[in-house]
């Protein structure tokens, strides 16, 4: 043994040729952490002294080979100072370029997934040899960065500008046969003959047939572009990421200026216009924001495994109500791999929900998403009846009828009666208490809300919801069927609205106040939009639908009348009145109309203006940063009610929640991370400058503590 650690060993396996083997201990993936950095140092050191040595194998003793970084040391490491940050990525660059200048030729073995740090490793090293099944890429733009370990440098000169722009721009996940074309492998072979592949190359080099040096000098080497090529390529690339990444999302474009910055530059100057280019973009707020997210939504995926662990497995479910919802509940279901019965009262029904599932599927097939055959078989996974014949088998039901308490309770009621007693019964409610529908329920434990979004096959959120006397085998199998169904759960208490809604409402609530005071309905959605909503509150109301908005409006102010009640007509009262709602009928703050591509686009109204009149006296300008304030100070506070009020367990499920199913902007956290990022203290200040608003805006008192110990919701 050359080397032995806790993450790495190095052994030489026969005459000359060393194997150099990451397999962290105690976890079921390689990550770069601090340890594996250092370990490699060492290991690197001991092959310099090797005496010998005729070539060296990179591999993994796990199924994949290197995730990237441990991003749960990104949070720390980056709290430094932008100069700390340079000179830390510089002294990781000398054990990876240690590792390029080792005195023989070097080829990685690419078992599995090799990403970030971990495919920067591959790049490193003479020669990359590839599974067929693996996968490699570099997807740091999507925390806000860009790769820092040699990345942008080595990846550009390998494969060109061009490519590597694409490959770092996009953060997508490349197959071994669009890196092969790429020129990013070398050759890929069935995982079996990796090794052998990785000999035979360090074969052909030893026998003189390939000079591994000259492959070495042009990996460190400039990059060869001319001045005109060089303009085009960056020009060009730049002008068009810009576009598609968006103003709030300045890693894929910082990406591309270090590559050009760096273009003319050897390998040791490239590596410090990287570096510190790198540490510009971990400074920013948009960094911290999607770092944060990723440590979520890691935590979300650890709370859902452990439910999982609980779970009875759901071999079979079934959809109450068929239709545009049930429909798409069944689609996913099916797709996913759970078969499902889908159940209405009419024939018509039926047909609704069957077409809305063919032409998701269609969409598929036309996209080259999946195959004709296939989508046979998920249709046929998909059991239409008008009767409860079948439900015996039935593991799961999924109630989708009408937002109408007593129609609920029927259906309900007799659902379970034609179900085995283990059977979980879940309701489709937007807004309904799940206590409340449980009362006549003969096994309310075995009952809890299953709260989809719409369109269901879009969003990915589903609101697991634990009524008063449901059990914890409701809440596991749910949680584990949500997740076999492509979903991320959340589970939270019952209460109006429960997380989602109970949020989203003072939010409109704040848009009921601005245009009441004379604010501009479509300057408010543009500002919103530029904050990065995907969509204004009144361009999101006609999503939503007005009757809908009016209906769960109700329910909210009859759950919380200190802050949600209205004593005078609203804005959404009108639409609701003159029949405006939405996209649902083309009318709504805007007009509708079918584009090119058949999607509903809007379009000015000119009748809304006066439908205003109704409810707005004055017109008034407000200015950017007000209408942002109004909007977002009660979306916030609410959001630390449920966290107080215990609805939800963590801030993380809290902001997860909101980013999942109302596109609350990625890039910002989530609103307690936005909290976080104005302070507290900060925070409670713009509050209380619209303390005469009414409770929306008052901040509670646990924020006022906070405020004076300095606290925050993360870290």
């Amino acid at each position: 043994m050359i080397y032995a650690g806790k993450a790495i060993t190095v052994k030489e396996i026969e005459d000359g040729i060393c194997v150099l083997t990451f397999d962290l201990q105690g976890e079921s993936v390689n990550k770069f952490n601090r340890l594996t950095l250092t370990e490699l140092q060492g290991a690197v050191e001991a092959l310099q002294k090797q005496k010998g040595v005729k070539g060296l194998i990179v591999n993994s003793g796990k199924d994949g080979f290197i995730v990237g970084a441990d991003i749960t040391e990104f949070q720390s490491l980056f709290a430094g100072s932008e100069e700390a940050l340079v000179a830390t990525n510089l002294e990781a660059n000398k054990v990876f370029s240690a590792v390029e200048d080792l005195p023989f030729p070097t080829v990685t073995a690419i078992n599995g997934m090799a990403l970030g740090g971990g495919f920067e490793m591959c790049l490193s090293t003479d020669f990359r040899v590839m599974a067929e099944d693996a996968k490699v890429g570099l997807p740091e733009v999507k925390l806000g960065i860009f790769p820092g370990f040699g990345g942008t440098v080595r990846l550009s000169r390998l494969i060109g500008a061009d490519n590597a722009i694409e490959w770092i721009c996009a953060g997508g996940e490349k197959k071994s046969a669009a890196a092969l074309k790429d020129g990013a492998v070398d050759s890929v072979v069935p995982t079996a003959r990796l090794l052998d592949a990785a000999k035979a190359i360090l074969a052909q080099v030893n026998a003189g047939k390939i000079d591994f040096q000259v492959r070495r000098e042009e990996k460190k080497g400039k990059l060869k572009l001319n001045p005109m090529e060089s303009m085009m390529v960056f020009e060009t690339a730049k002008g068009y990421v810009g576009a598609q990444a968006g103003r709030n999302y300045p890693a894929p474009v910082e990406a591309i200026k270090a590559i050009q910055k760096h273009a003319g530059l050897t390998r040791d100057k490239a590596l410090e216009v990287e570096a510190t280019a790198f540490a510009k973009m971990a400074k920013t707020s948009v960094s911290a924001s999607l770092i944060g997210l990723f440590l979520n939504d890691q935590e979300l995926k650890k709370k859902a495994k452990n439910w999982e662990s609980k779970a009875d497995k759901v071999k079979q479910a079934a959809v109450l109500g068929a239709g545009i919802m049930g429909g798409g509940v069944a689609y996913q279901s099916a797709l996913k791999g759970t078969p499902i019965l889908m159940k209405d009262i009419n024939p018509a029904g039926i047909e609704l929900g069957l077409n809305e599932a063919k032409g998701l599927l269609t969409k598929r097939v036309d996209k080259g998403r999946m195959k004709a055959g296939e989508m046979a078989d998920v249709l046929n996974a998909i059991t239409p009846t008008l009767n409860y014949g079948d439900f015996k088998s039935v593991d799961l039901v999924v109630e989708a009828v009408v937002e109408n308490p007593k129609v609920k309770d029927i259906v309900l009621r007799e659902a379970e009666d034609m179900v085995r007693e283990d059977t979980i019964l879940t309701s489709n409610t937007s807004t309904i208490s799940i206590s409340l529908l449980a009362k006549n329920l003969k096994r309310p434990e075995n009952f809890c809300g299953m709260h989809f979004f719409n369109p269901v096959h879009m969003m990915p959120l589903v609101e697991v919801i634990r009524g008063e006397k449901t059990g914890e085998k409701a809440i596991a199998t749910t949680v584990a069927y949500a997740k076999a169904m492509g979903k991320t759960p959340i589970v939270v208490n019952d209460c109006p609205g429960f997380l989602v809604n109970r949020i989203l409402f003072p939010y409109f609530g704040g848009f009921i106040g601005l245009v009441r005071d004379g604010a501009d309905f479509q300057k408010v959605d543009k500002v919103m939009e530029r904050f990065g909503w995907p969509m204004g509150p009144a361009y999101l109301l006609d999503v939503v639908g007005m009757d809908t908005a009016k209906h769960a409006g109700e329910v909210m102010a009859d759950g919380f009348p200190d802050r949600m009640k209205y004593s005078d007509k609203t804005i959404i009262d009108v639409m609701y009145e003159e029949k405006r709602f939405g996209q649902k009928n083309d009318k709504g703050f805007y007009g509708y109309q079918l584009d090119k591509k058949g999607k509903k686009a809007k379009t000015a109204d000119a009748v809304v203006a006066g439908l205003i009149k109704q409810v707005q006296k004055v017109e008034k300008d407000f200015s950017d940063d007000e209408i942002i304030e109004r909007m977002m100070v009660p979306l916030c506070i609410e959001t630390v009610r449920c966290l107080e009020d215990k609805i939800v367990d963590s801030a993380a499920e809290a902001d997860m929640g909101l980013i999942f199913g109302i596109g609350f902007p990625p890039f910002r956290g989530g609103a307690l991370r936005y909290i976080d990022s104005i302070g507290v203290a900060e925070f409670c200040k713009i509050a209380d400058k619209y303390a005469d608003l009414g409770p929306l805006y008052h901040p509670t008192a646990g924020m006022r503590e906070m405020a004076k110990t300095g606290q925050k919701f993360f870290g």
